[in-house]
């Protein structure tokens, strides 16, 4: 099941879609379509108990079209059902394994720049199954736009609510692999005075999560890189931030004014309220 803020994403990123396949259709571009975690197709809403199309059956809708759909995940109950459910359509290409892998050998050549062709990826983790190396070369190949859930709180949980010290070696090896190093350490906390002596205080969220679209422009070489837009629960908590990169200034207009649109909703009646 999913909840609201998950289906205000998915409404986000399919309007965003529409309006990429309109423009890269129109300047006549081969354009793909990815999903490094793409799911089973099909979600229930918490809200509604009904159906919800995941972002792999909104972008097979897309009008006009997208010239082939990449779909991954690394469950094969997932990829066995979305098979199930999208049929043998030849534009359709379903991988089961880690996208980590399979983007960087398989995927992201299909979107190379100097084959004139472009791609539009989302980055939905679960958590921080996500590698920064894949980000990186999607930047570096200047020919895709990425949506990213920058997982606020997967990374409190299991990291900054814990006494810096006192995290193991695995966990922050995690978080290293998908920061893209340990710079995560001297922007997460901050040294605040205490009576006996300084302590370490954890920096808000929106510190955090502008630090790494920080790191999409400087690092990753995306040229043009939205404002975190937090997502909501209906506690009013931070679940995540949705971010956006490219290289294109008129790509980034488009998602600002669909960001605006979007989080004047209210929890109660659909909307996320900050």
């Amino acid at each position: 099941m999913i909840g609201y803020w998950s289906e205000l994403k998915l409404d986000i990123v399919r309007e965003y879609a529409v309006a990429y396949s309109k423009i890269l259709t129109k300047n006549r571009l081969y354009h793909v379509y990815i999903d490094a975690f793409a799911g089973s197709g099909l979600h229930i809403s918490k809200v509604s108990g009904q159906f919800v199309k995941g972002s792999p059956l909104n972008a097979l809708l897309i009008d006009p079209p997208f010239r082939e759909f990449f779909f991954v995940d690394l469950v094969s109950k997932k990829t066995d059902r979305l098979r199930q459910i999208v049929g043998n359509r030849t534009d359709v290409h379903i991988y089961q394994g880690d996208c980590n892998e399979i983007l960087r050998t398989e995927v992201l050549p299909q979107a190379r720049y100097e084959d004139y062709r472009r791609a539009l990826c989302l980055l939905d983790p679960y958590g921080l199954h996500l590698d920064w190396n894949v980000i990186a070369e999607a930047g570096a190949m200047k020919s895709i736009d990425i949506f990213l859930n920058f997982p606020i709180m997967d990374i409190n949980r299991n990291f900054l609510w814990r006494h810096p010290g006192k995290i193991g070696s695995s966990q922050t090896n995690r978080l290293d692999a998908f920061w893209g190093d340990n710079s995560w350490r001297n922007i997460a906390y901050k040294t605040v005075p205490a009576l006996f002596e300084d302590e370490e205080q954890k920096q808000e969220n929106k510190v955090i999560a502008d630090s790494f679209c920080d790191r999409l422009r400087k690092l990753a070489g995306f040229q043009h890189v939205s404002r975190a837009l937090p997502m909501r629960n209906t506690r009013h908590a931070i679940v995540y931030y949705l971010l956006f990169a490219s290289q294109k200034r008129v790509a980034k207009k488009i998602l600002e004014d669909i960001f605006r649109k979007y989080e004047t909703r209210g929890i109660g009646s659909g909307e996320i309220k900050h």
